[in-house]
């Protein structure tokens, strides 16, 4: 039996984009992949933005940032009813910054898998 790899798996964005890049499209395409081995696992998608723009906007942002990730997944066959998802905007950069710094490693989905995945 194969473990249930349960991430995150982590796809970045273009400043001000909610688009799948190539380069997230491959990561997303290892997460449907693990995913088979997951059963029935929930799915949980994070989005954050970083810390240019409006806290407001980049809440959107994370939001519109969510929904792509999750119309890839579904689209790949996990079923959408399995998929949580919550927009952190600008509260939690992997990278600290000051206000109004466009920083790419702050401006991605996470997606994780299984027990304690959620809210």
């Amino acid at each position: 039996m194969v473990a249930c790899e349960t991430g995150p798996y982590i796809v970045f964005f273009d400043w001000d984009e909610s688009t799948i890049t190539p380069e997230a499209a491959n990561v997303l395409n290892s997460a449907v992949s693990a995913y088979s081995n997951c059963g029935t696992a929930r799915v949980m998608l994070a989005g954050h933005a970083d810390r240019s723009g409006s806290a407001q906007y980049n809440v959107g942002l994370s939001q519109r940032r969510n929904a792509a990730v999750q119309q890839y997944l579904t689209g790949r066959g996990i079923p959408a009813a399995r998929i949580m998802s919550e927009a952190f905007g600008e509260t939690q950069n992997r990278v600290p910054t000051a206000d109004g710094v466009r920083e790419l490693q702050n401006r991605r989905v996470e997606v994780t898998y299984g027990p304690g995945s959620g809210m």
